[in-house]
Protein backbone atom coordinates (compact mmCIF):
# COMPACT_ATOMS: atom_id res chain seq x y z
CA UNK A 1 0.00 0.00 0.00
CA UNK A 2 1.48 3.36 -1.05
CA UNK A 3 1.61 6.55 0.98
CA UNK A 4 -1.49 7.82 -0.79
CA UNK A 5 -3.40 4.78 0.44
CA UNK A 6 -2.39 5.14 4.12
CA UNK A 7 -5.56 4.28 6.08
CA UNK A 8 -4.82 7.12 8.49
CA UNK A 9 -5.12 9.56 5.61
CA UNK A 10 -8.27 8.04 4.16
CA UNK A 11 -10.88 10.13 5.96
CA UNK A 12 -14.56 10.37 5.04
CA UNK A 13 -13.86 13.05 2.43
CA UNK A 14 -11.28 10.77 0.81
CA UNK A 15 -13.69 7.85 0.78
CA UNK A 16 -16.35 10.08 -0.75
CA UNK A 17 -14.02 11.30 -3.49
CA UNK A 18 -12.92 7.79 -4.46
CA UNK A 19 -16.45 6.46 -4.25
CA UNK A 20 -17.75 9.23 -6.46
CA UNK A 21 -15.13 8.51 -9.10
CA UNK A 22 -15.92 4.80 -9.11
CA UNK A 23 -19.64 4.58 -8.38
CA UNK A 24 -20.78 5.33 -11.94
CA UNK A 25 -19.30 2.00 -13.04
CA UNK A 26 -21.22 0.15 -10.33
CA UNK A 27 -24.54 1.86 -11.01
CA UNK A 28 -24.18 1.21 -14.73
CA UNK A 29 -23.28 -2.44 -14.21
CA UNK A 30 -26.08 -3.15 -11.72
CA UNK A 31 -28.70 -1.49 -13.89
CA UNK A 32 -27.52 -3.59 -16.81
CA UNK A 33 -27.67 -6.76 -14.70
CA UNK A 34 -30.90 -6.18 -12.74
CA UNK A 35 -32.74 -3.67 -14.95
CA UNK A 36 -33.88 -1.60 -11.97
CA UNK A 37 -32.65 1.95 -11.35
CA UNK A 38 -33.78 2.24 -7.74
CA UNK A 39 -32.35 -1.15 -6.82
CA UNK A 40 -28.98 -0.24 -8.37
CA UNK A 41 -28.84 3.17 -6.70
CA UNK A 42 -29.85 1.85 -3.29
CA UNK A 43 -27.35 -1.01 -3.45
CA UNK A 44 -24.50 1.31 -4.42
CA UNK A 45 -25.42 3.68 -1.60
CA UNK A 46 -25.36 0.75 0.84
CA UNK A 47 -21.90 -0.14 -0.47
CA UNK A 48 -20.88 3.47 0.17
CA UNK A 49 -22.05 3.19 3.78
CA UNK A 50 -19.94 0.04 4.21
CA UNK A 51 -16.94 1.79 2.61
CA UNK A 52 -17.26 4.71 5.03
CA UNK A 53 -17.10 2.23 7.89
CA UNK A 54 -14.36 -0.09 6.60
CA UNK A 55 -11.97 1.84 4.39
CA UNK A 56 -10.62 4.36 6.95
CA UNK A 57 -9.58 1.44 9.20
CA UNK A 58 -8.77 -1.28 6.67
CA UNK A 59 -7.32 0.94 3.96
CA UNK A 60 -8.24 1.29 0.31
CA UNK A 61 -8.87 -2.06 -1.42
CA UNK A 62 -6.61 -2.90 -4.38
CA UNK A 63 -9.50 -2.42 -6.82
CA UNK A 64 -11.93 0.13 -5.31
CA UNK A 65 -14.29 0.02 -8.29
CA UNK A 66 -14.50 -3.76 -8.22
CA UNK A 67 -15.03 -3.73 -4.44
CA UNK A 68 -17.93 -1.27 -4.77
CA UNK A 69 -19.53 -3.27 -7.57
CA UNK A 70 -19.30 -6.61 -5.80
CA UNK A 71 -20.47 -5.20 -2.45
CA UNK A 72 -23.40 -3.48 -4.13
CA UNK A 73 -24.22 -6.64 -6.11
CA UNK A 74 -24.35 -8.68 -2.91
CA UNK A 75 -26.59 -6.11 -1.22
CA UNK A 76 -28.90 -6.13 -4.26
CA UNK A 77 -29.12 -9.94 -4.23
CA UNK A 78 -29.79 -9.99 -0.46
CA UNK A 79 -32.58 -7.46 -0.89
CA UNK A 80 -34.15 -9.41 -3.75
CA UNK A 81 -34.03 -12.64 -1.74
CA UNK A 82 -36.04 -10.96 1.04
CA UNK A 83 -38.83 -9.92 -1.32
CA UNK A 84 -41.23 -12.27 -3.11
CA UNK A 85 -41.18 -10.22 -6.32
CA UNK A 86 -37.43 -9.85 -5.84
CA UNK A 87 -36.97 -13.60 -5.73
CA UNK A 88 -38.87 -13.88 -9.02
CA UNK A 89 -36.68 -11.19 -10.58
CA UNK A 90 -33.55 -12.86 -9.27
CA UNK A 91 -34.68 -16.12 -10.82
CA UNK A 92 -35.31 -14.40 -14.15
CA UNK A 93 -31.86 -12.81 -14.06
CA UNK A 94 -30.23 -16.11 -13.13
CA UNK A 95 -31.87 -17.81 -16.12
CA UNK A 96 -30.07 -15.31 -18.35
CA UNK A 97 -26.72 -15.95 -16.64
CA UNK A 98 -24.27 -18.66 -17.77
CA UNK A 99 -25.28 -21.96 -16.18
CA UNK A 100 -28.23 -20.31 -14.42
CA UNK A 101 -25.90 -18.90 -11.76
CA UNK A 102 -26.42 -15.70 -9.82
CA UNK A 103 -25.75 -12.58 -11.92
CA UNK A 104 -22.14 -11.65 -12.54
CA UNK A 105 -20.84 -8.17 -13.32
CA UNK A 106 -18.66 -8.89 -16.33
CA UNK A 107 -18.66 -6.45 -19.22
CA UNK A 108 -20.60 -6.90 -22.43
CA UNK A 109 -19.64 -5.70 -25.88
CA UNK A 110 -21.67 -3.75 -28.39
CA UNK A 111 -21.78 -0.72 -30.65
CA UNK A 112 -20.70 1.49 -27.73
CA UNK A 113 -17.63 -0.14 -26.13
CA UNK A 114 -17.84 1.53 -22.72
CA UNK A 115 -20.26 0.65 -19.93
CA UNK A 116 -20.92 4.19 -18.70
CA UNK A 117 -21.26 5.61 -22.18
CA UNK A 118 -23.53 2.73 -23.16
CA UNK A 119 -25.81 3.48 -20.23
CA UNK A 120 -25.81 7.20 -21.05
CA UNK A 121 -27.17 6.30 -24.48
CA UNK A 122 -29.68 3.95 -22.86
CA UNK A 123 -30.96 6.59 -20.43
CA UNK A 124 -31.20 9.15 -23.23
CA UNK A 125 -34.30 7.41 -24.57
CA UNK A 126 -36.60 9.48 -26.83
CA UNK A 127 -39.57 8.69 -24.57
CA UNK A 128 -38.09 11.06 -21.98
CA UNK A 129 -37.76 14.81 -22.35
CA UNK A 130 -34.29 16.18 -23.06
CA UNK A 131 -34.15 17.68 -19.57
CA UNK A 132 -35.11 14.39 -17.94
CA UNK A 133 -32.59 12.44 -20.01
CA UNK A 134 -29.73 14.75 -19.07
CA UNK A 135 -30.73 15.04 -15.41
CA UNK A 136 -31.17 11.30 -14.95
CA UNK A 137 -27.86 10.35 -16.51
CA UNK A 138 -26.02 13.05 -14.57
CA UNK A 139 -27.50 11.65 -11.38
CA UNK A 140 -26.81 8.01 -12.21
CA UNK A 141 -23.47 8.17 -13.97
CA UNK A 142 -21.89 11.51 -13.17
CA UNK A 143 -22.07 10.86 -9.45
CA UNK A 144 -23.76 14.23 -8.95
CA UNK A 145 -26.12 14.84 -6.06
CA UNK A 146 -29.65 16.06 -6.74
CA UNK A 147 -28.53 19.52 -5.58
CA UNK A 148 -25.66 19.56 -8.08
CA UNK A 149 -27.91 18.41 -10.91
CA UNK A 150 -30.41 21.14 -9.98
CA UNK A 151 -27.63 23.72 -10.06
CA UNK A 152 -26.66 22.62 -13.57
CA UNK A 153 -30.24 23.25 -14.72
CA UNK A 154 -30.66 26.49 -12.74
CA UNK A 155 -33.67 25.11 -10.84
CA UNK A 156 -34.47 24.51 -7.17
CA UNK A 157 -33.42 21.18 -5.63
CA UNK A 158 -37.02 20.03 -4.83
CA UNK A 159 -38.01 20.72 -8.44
CA UNK A 160 -35.16 18.57 -9.72
CA UNK A 161 -35.95 15.80 -7.22
CA UNK A 162 -39.50 15.61 -8.58
CA UNK A 163 -38.20 15.49 -12.18
CA UNK A 164 -35.89 12.61 -11.36
CA UNK A 165 -38.66 10.64 -9.68
CA UNK A 166 -40.98 11.20 -12.66
CA UNK A 167 -38.27 10.09 -15.10
CA UNK A 168 -37.66 6.86 -13.18
CA UNK A 169 -41.38 6.15 -12.95
CA UNK A 170 -41.81 6.74 -16.68
CA UNK A 171 -38.98 4.33 -17.48
CA UNK A 172 -40.57 1.69 -15.27
CA UNK A 173 -44.14 2.23 -16.47
CA UNK A 174 -43.19 2.35 -20.16
CA UNK A 175 -40.91 -0.68 -19.74
CA UNK A 176 -38.12 1.18 -21.49
CA UNK A 177 -35.47 -1.50 -22.06
CA UNK A 178 -31.95 -1.19 -20.71
CA UNK A 179 -30.16 -2.17 -23.85
CA UNK A 180 -27.48 -0.78 -26.08
CA UNK A 181 -29.16 1.04 -28.97
CA UNK A 182 -28.28 -0.22 -32.42
CA UNK A 183 -25.85 1.84 -34.45
CA UNK A 184 -28.54 3.51 -36.56
CA UNK A 185 -30.27 4.74 -33.37
CA UNK A 186 -27.18 6.36 -31.86
CA UNK A 187 -27.25 9.71 -33.71
CA UNK A 188 -30.86 10.37 -32.62
CA UNK A 189 -29.76 10.33 -28.98
CA UNK A 190 -26.58 12.29 -29.53
CA UNK A 191 -27.78 15.70 -28.37
CA UNK A 192 -28.57 14.48 -24.87
CA UNK A 193 -25.42 12.38 -24.64
CA UNK A 194 -23.22 15.36 -25.54
CA UNK A 195 -25.03 17.49 -22.96
CA UNK A 196 -24.43 14.88 -20.27
CA UNK A 197 -20.70 14.60 -20.97
CA UNK A 198 -20.35 18.39 -21.04
CA UNK A 199 -22.23 18.87 -17.77
CA UNK A 200 -20.18 16.17 -16.06
CA UNK A 201 -17.07 18.14 -17.02
CA UNK A 202 -18.46 21.48 -15.83
CA UNK A 203 -19.49 19.89 -12.53
CA UNK A 204 -15.88 18.80 -12.01
CA UNK A 205 -14.64 22.22 -13.02
CA UNK A 206 -16.94 23.92 -10.53
CA UNK A 207 -15.86 21.58 -7.72
CA UNK A 208 -12.05 21.61 -7.35
CA UNK A 209 -12.32 18.66 -4.97
CA UNK A 210 -13.73 16.53 -7.80
CA UNK A 211 -11.11 16.62 -10.59
CA UNK A 212 -11.98 13.04 -11.43
CA UNK A 213 -15.20 14.24 -13.07
CA UNK A 214 -13.21 16.33 -15.56
CA UNK A 215 -10.98 13.40 -16.46
CA UNK A 216 -13.99 11.08 -16.78
CA UNK A 217 -15.81 13.51 -19.09
CA UNK A 218 -12.75 13.82 -21.34
CA UNK A 219 -12.38 10.03 -21.41
CA UNK A 220 -16.02 9.60 -22.37
CA UNK A 221 -15.68 12.28 -25.08
CA UNK A 222 -12.69 10.43 -26.54
CA UNK A 223 -14.65 7.16 -26.61
CA UNK A 224 -17.60 8.92 -28.18
CA UNK A 225 -15.37 10.47 -30.86
CA UNK A 226 -14.01 7.03 -31.70
CA UNK A 227 -17.55 5.57 -31.91
CA UNK A 228 -18.95 8.41 -34.05
CA UNK A 229 -16.00 9.83 -36.04
CA UNK A 230 -18.25 11.44 -38.64
CA UNK A 231 -20.19 13.62 -36.17
CA UNK A 232 -18.60 17.11 -36.10
CA UNK A 233 -20.30 18.10 -32.84
CA UNK A 234 -18.73 15.10 -31.10
CA UNK A 235 -15.31 16.32 -32.22
CA UNK A 236 -16.32 19.85 -31.23
CA UNK A 237 -17.15 18.71 -27.70
CA UNK A 238 -13.84 16.91 -27.33
CA UNK A 239 -11.97 19.99 -28.57
CA UNK A 240 -13.90 22.19 -26.15
CA UNK A 241 -13.11 19.98 -23.18
CA UNK A 242 -9.42 19.76 -24.08
CA UNK A 243 -9.08 23.53 -24.53
CA UNK A 244 -10.91 24.20 -21.28
CA UNK A 245 -8.84 21.60 -19.44
CA UNK A 246 -5.63 23.23 -20.69
CA UNK A 247 -6.34 26.23 -18.45
CA UNK A 248 -7.65 24.42 -15.38
CA UNK A 249 -4.37 24.44 -13.36
CA UNK A 250 -4.16 28.22 -13.69
CA UNK A 251 -7.74 28.86 -12.50
CA UNK A 252 -6.84 28.71 -8.81
CA UNK A 253 -3.97 29.76 -6.54
CA UNK A 254 -2.29 27.38 -4.08
CA UNK A 255 -4.66 28.60 -1.36
CA UNK A 256 -7.67 27.66 -3.50
CA UNK A 257 -8.68 31.21 -4.40
CA UNK A 258 -9.91 31.91 -7.92
CA UNK A 259 -7.90 33.55 -10.68
CA UNK A 260 -9.80 35.29 -13.47
CA UNK A 261 -8.86 34.61 -17.09
CA UNK A 262 -7.25 38.04 -17.45
CA UNK A 263 -4.98 37.37 -14.46
CA UNK A 264 -4.01 33.78 -15.22
CA UNK A 265 -0.37 32.78 -15.75
CA UNK A 266 -0.54 31.69 -19.37
CA UNK A 267 2.78 29.90 -19.13
CA UNK A 268 0.91 27.32 -17.02
CA UNK A 269 -1.56 26.57 -19.79
CA UNK A 270 -1.05 23.05 -21.13
CA UNK A 271 0.22 23.55 -24.67
CA UNK A 272 -0.13 19.88 -25.59
CA UNK A 273 -3.86 19.98 -24.80
CA UNK A 274 -4.22 23.29 -26.65
CA UNK A 275 -2.53 21.92 -29.77
CA UNK A 276 -4.61 18.74 -29.68
CA UNK A 277 -7.84 20.65 -29.16
CA UNK A 278 -7.09 23.14 -31.93
CA UNK A 279 -6.15 20.38 -34.37
CA UNK A 280 -9.42 18.55 -33.69
CA UNK A 281 -11.33 21.82 -34.06
CA UNK A 282 -9.73 22.64 -37.41
CA UNK A 283 -10.68 19.22 -38.77
CA UNK A 284 -14.32 19.40 -37.72
CA UNK A 285 -14.79 23.04 -38.81
CA UNK A 286 -13.66 22.11 -42.32
CA UNK A 287 -16.93 20.17 -42.61
CA UNK A 288 -18.75 23.53 -42.47
CA UNK A 289 -21.46 22.21 -40.15
CA UNK A 290 -20.96 24.52 -37.15
CA UNK A 291 -22.79 23.62 -33.96
CA UNK A 292 -22.77 24.89 -30.36
CA UNK A 293 -19.82 22.81 -29.15
CA UNK A 294 -17.67 23.61 -32.16
CA UNK A 295 -18.36 27.33 -31.76
CA UNK A 296 -17.63 27.27 -28.03
CA UNK A 297 -14.39 25.45 -28.80
CA UNK A 298 -13.54 28.11 -31.37
CA UNK A 299 -14.02 30.82 -28.73
CA UNK A 300 -11.66 28.99 -26.39
CA UNK A 301 -9.19 28.59 -29.26
CA UNK A 302 -9.10 32.36 -29.77
CA UNK A 303 -8.24 32.82 -26.09
CA UNK A 304 -5.55 30.14 -26.38
CA UNK A 305 -3.99 31.95 -29.35
CA UNK A 306 -3.34 35.10 -27.29
CA UNK A 307 0.00 35.16 -25.49
CA UNK A 308 -1.32 37.95 -23.25
CA UNK A 309 -4.79 39.15 -22.37
CA UNK A 310 -4.12 42.38 -24.30
CA UNK A 311 -3.59 40.36 -27.49
CA UNK A 312 -7.01 38.68 -27.28
CA UNK A 313 -9.03 39.17 -30.46
CA UNK A 314 -12.26 40.19 -28.77
CA UNK A 315 -13.86 41.28 -32.05
CA UNK A 316 -13.49 37.73 -33.36
CA UNK A 317 -14.94 36.39 -30.12
CA UNK A 318 -18.01 38.64 -30.53
CA UNK A 319 -18.49 37.29 -34.07
CA UNK A 320 -18.29 33.73 -32.78
CA UNK A 321 -20.80 34.51 -30.03
CA UNK A 322 -23.13 35.97 -32.67
CA UNK A 323 -22.93 32.64 -34.52
CA UNK A 324 -23.36 30.68 -31.28
CA UNK A 325 -26.45 32.67 -30.31
CA UNK A 326 -27.92 31.98 -33.76
CA UNK A 327 -27.77 28.21 -33.15
CA UNK A 328 -28.23 28.26 -29.35
CA UNK A 329 -30.23 31.37 -28.40
CA UNK A 330 -30.04 31.03 -24.62
CA UNK A 331 -29.74 33.71 -21.96
CA UNK A 332 -26.43 32.26 -20.77
CA UNK A 333 -24.95 32.61 -24.27
CA UNK A 334 -26.30 36.17 -24.41
CA UNK A 335 -24.62 36.94 -21.08
CA UNK A 336 -21.27 35.63 -22.27
CA UNK A 337 -21.64 37.57 -25.50
CA UNK A 338 -22.28 40.74 -23.48
CA UNK A 339 -18.97 40.23 -21.68
CA UNK A 340 -17.17 40.08 -25.03
CA UNK A 341 -19.04 43.15 -26.25
CA UNK A 342 -17.87 44.95 -23.13
CA UNK A 343 -14.26 44.31 -24.12
CA UNK A 344 -14.86 45.82 -27.57
CA UNK A 345 -17.38 48.61 -26.94
CA UNK A 346 -16.95 49.27 -23.23
CA UNK A 347 -18.80 48.37 -20.02
CA UNK A 348 -21.80 50.65 -20.66
CA UNK A 349 -22.70 48.80 -23.87
CA UNK A 350 -22.31 45.46 -22.09
CA UNK A 351 -24.42 46.54 -19.10
CA UNK A 352 -27.26 47.56 -21.43
CA UNK A 353 -27.27 44.05 -22.89
CA UNK A 354 -27.09 42.41 -19.46
CA UNK A 355 -30.05 44.46 -18.24
CA UNK A 356 -32.26 42.72 -20.83
CA UNK A 357 -31.61 39.25 -19.41
CA UNK A 358 -33.72 37.36 -16.87
CA UNK A 359 -31.14 35.33 -14.94
CA UNK A 360 -31.79 36.33 -11.35
CA UNK A 361 -30.92 32.90 -9.90
CA UNK A 362 -27.71 32.54 -11.96
CA UNK A 363 -24.78 33.81 -9.96
CA UNK A 364 -22.52 34.66 -12.99
CA UNK A 365 -25.23 37.09 -14.09
CA UNK A 366 -24.86 39.10 -10.89
CA UNK A 367 -21.06 38.73 -10.92
CA UNK A 368 -20.98 40.12 -14.46
CA UNK A 369 -23.23 43.04 -13.49
CA UNK A 370 -21.03 43.72 -10.49
CA UNK A 371 -17.87 43.88 -12.58
CA UNK A 372 -19.44 46.12 -15.20
CA UNK A 373 -20.85 48.47 -12.53
CA UNK A 374 -17.45 48.60 -10.85
CA UNK A 375 -15.78 49.52 -14.15
CA UNK A 376 -18.33 52.31 -14.58
CA UNK A 377 -17.58 53.68 -11.12
CA UNK A 378 -21.02 52.79 -9.74
CA UNK A 379 -19.51 51.21 -6.67
CA UNK A 380 -22.58 51.11 -4.43
CA UNK A 381 -24.59 49.18 -7.01
CA UNK A 382 -21.57 46.99 -7.69
CA UNK A 383 -21.28 46.06 -4.01
CA UNK A 384 -24.93 44.99 -3.92
CA UNK A 385 -24.49 42.91 -7.08
CA UNK A 386 -21.38 41.25 -5.65
CA UNK A 387 -23.34 40.43 -2.48
CA UNK A 388 -26.16 38.85 -4.49
CA UNK A 389 -23.69 36.84 -6.58
CA UNK A 390 -21.88 35.59 -3.47
CA UNK A 391 -25.15 34.44 -1.93
CA UNK A 392 -25.84 32.28 -4.99
CA UNK A 393 -22.30 31.02 -5.67
CA UNK A 394 -21.90 27.23 -5.26
CA UNK A 395 -18.37 27.01 -3.83
CA UNK A 396 -16.41 28.64 -1.02
CA UNK A 397 -13.73 29.84 -3.45
CA UNK A 398 -16.28 31.63 -5.61
CA UNK A 399 -18.06 33.11 -2.60
CA UNK A 400 -14.80 34.38 -1.14
CA UNK A 401 -13.79 35.93 -4.46
CA UNK A 402 -17.12 37.73 -4.85
CA UNK A 403 -17.18 38.95 -1.27
CA UNK A 404 -13.70 40.38 -1.77
CA UNK A 405 -14.98 42.29 -4.81
CA UNK A 406 -17.94 43.54 -2.81
CA UNK A 407 -15.72 44.81 0.01
CA UNK A 408 -13.48 46.61 -2.48
CA UNK A 409 -16.52 48.27 -4.07
CA UNK A 410 -17.87 49.38 -0.70
CA UNK A 411 -14.51 50.92 0.18
CA UNK A 412 -14.42 52.73 -3.16
CA UNK A 413 -17.94 54.08 -2.55
CA UNK A 414 -16.97 55.84 0.66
Amino acid sequence: MGDGDDPARLDQAGVGRIFREESGRSVATLIRVFGDIDLAEDAVQEAFAVALYKWPDDGLPPNPGGWITMTARNHAIDRLRRESRGRELLGEVALLSPGGQEPDVSEETGAVPDYRLRLIFTCCHPALSIEAQVALTLRLLGGLSTREVARSFLVAEPTMARRLVRAKHKIKAARIPYRVPSEHELPDRLRSVLAVVYLVYTAGLAGPAEPGLCAEAIRLARVLAAVLPDEPEVAGLLALLLLTESRRPSRTRPDGSLVLLADQDRTRWDQALIQEGQAILRRCLRRNQPGPYQLQAAIHAVHADAATVEETDWSQIVVLYDQLFAVAPTSVVALNRAVAVGEVQGPAAALALVAELNLDTYYPFHATRADLLRRLGRHGEAAAAYQRAAALAPTDAERDFLRLGGRASRRADR
